[in-house]
């Protein structure tokens, strides 16, 4: 299977992840010494809606679009949501919603003179366009390398804090066996770091064997969320959006349990949120 993001680019779950990931890059900034982001999957960068794939499958109208008709309301939410709503808006300054930036783009849009991104993409075509979205940010480099092999090549980073989003295509079954094992070698090169897994539901046995392998291993502090439209239906397609950080801010639990809630409500009635804790320490 070619997976191909252009399709899927701004629907429920890119929010879902999305504006996750950039509360994460909010906290970071929050010292002055400086991150390194590293984006394992990091695809194209960025997506026209109104391109022929975008424009087949209409999944960004029933994600980004709902909540960018939203952006303005005077509601809690909306301040911890507004990094990311910048970041879309920094590629649409018009005020029409008409491309949408994939996570390389958001990070780039957040990051500091000082920090760092190393964004990395196999697939030729995705490759050559992460190279020119990325082109003239001095701070960020694409880099045409798998990800499971960039986990290893580029960690630990110099800088001591940053983040490191591992969103693999699912191409395969075995990419949910592998994320476990990767995250804890991962983790023993560069204990420090926050990780942030993406994974599809579109039933419930894969995540919940991937949590429990999770489980055994002997990591600190693993904050779960999912986003869910609604029953799983096998082979029918992606109901959820699921995300598992290790070593999260202090704060994202608090904030994810502001927004989250009324981001489903916004995407659809139907609806629900999940915040739980696989491990927890102290």
């Amino acid at each position: 299977m070619n997976y191909r993001h252009a399709f899927h680019a701004g629907n429920f779950a890119d929010v879902h992840k999305h504006s996750v990931l950039a509360r994460i890059l909010v906290h970071l900034r929050g010292k002055p010494s400086a991150f390194r982001f590293i984006d394992s999957h990091a695809g194209a960068g960025r997506y026209d809606l109104f391109g022929p794939q975008a424009a087949r499958s209409g999944e960004w109208r029933e994600g980004i679009a709902r909540l960018w008709q939203a952006r303005r309301e005077a509601a809690p939410w909306q301040a911890l949501l507004a990094p990311y709503l910048d970041a879309v808006a920094a590629l649409n300054p018009d005020g029409k919603l008409a491309a949408y930036p994939g996570s390389p783009l958001i990070a780039a849009h957040l990051l500091r003179s000082q920090d760092r991104l190393i964004a990395c993409e196999i697939e030729p075509n995705a490759a050559a366009a992460l190279a020119g979205a990325l082109r003239g940010a001095r701070n960020a480099k694409a880099v045409g390398i798998d990800g499971w092999t960039a986990l290893r090549a580029y960690l630990p980073p110099k800088e001591r804090r940053g983040l490191v989003l591992v969103d693999p295509p699912f191409e395969e079954v075995a990419d949910f066996a592998r994320l476990p094992t990767a995250l804890a070698a991962a983790h023993g090169k560069w204990p420090g770091g926050i990780y942030m897994l993406w994974y599809p539901i579109k039933e419930r046995k894969a995540p919940d064997a991937l949590a429990r392998r999770l489980r055994k291993f002997a990591l600190p502090n693993l904050l779960r969320c999912e986003l869910v439209l609604g029953p799983p239906r096998g082979q029918a397609g992606l109901v959820g959006s699921g995300l598992i950080v290790l070593n999260p801010p202090f704060t994202l639990e608090r904030d994810l349990r502001i927004f989250l809630p009324a981001l489903a409500k916004m995407l659809s009635p139907k609806a629900a949120v999940g915040i739980d804790w696989l491990v927890r320490e102290g």
